[in-house]
């Protein structure tokens, strides 16, 4: 079974018809179960309300299965910040939910398109988007 976890990138992406917009629909679409944190859906209402896009974002976070760590992830921080000290607080969250739901990092790909997110994906072990 392919798997990955989803950024909010993506999704803004998506949405938002940008230049990566069809390759990422690709992408996404060859996944059997694609995973996130629920702060996606915090971020991607933003960004809509952010850019006055009225549209229902119902569709597009509708095949997403959600993850609720049940403990702090303070082992996922520590293992993450080693290799990358200045990421921003959520995409130190974002990554720390993909090590909770896949710490064996190789069984999950991580789709971003923030470029400092990805390369820390790449050092923790995940396959990514590109």
């Amino acid at each position: 079974m392919k798997v990955a976890y989803v950024d909010t990138s993506c999704l803004v992406a998506l949405a938002f018809a940008e230049t990566a917009a069809k390759k990422m629909a690709r992408r996404l679409g060859g996944f059997d179960r694609l995973f996130s944190s629920n702060l996606l859906e915090a971020e991607f209402r933003s960004a809509l309300a952010r850019e006055g896009v009225s549209e229902d974002a119902g569709p597009l976070l509708a095949g997403i299965t959600w993850i609720y760590p049940n403990r702090p992830l303070t082992p996922e921080f520590s293992r993450i910040l080693v290799i990358g000290r200045h990421l921003k607080g959520a995409d130190l969250w974002h990554l720390a939910c993909a090590l909770f739901l896949a710490p064996n990092t190789p069984e999950l790909t991580f789709m971003t398109l923030d470029k400092r997110q990805e390369e820390v994906a790449k050092k923790l072990g995940f396959a990514t988007g590109d």
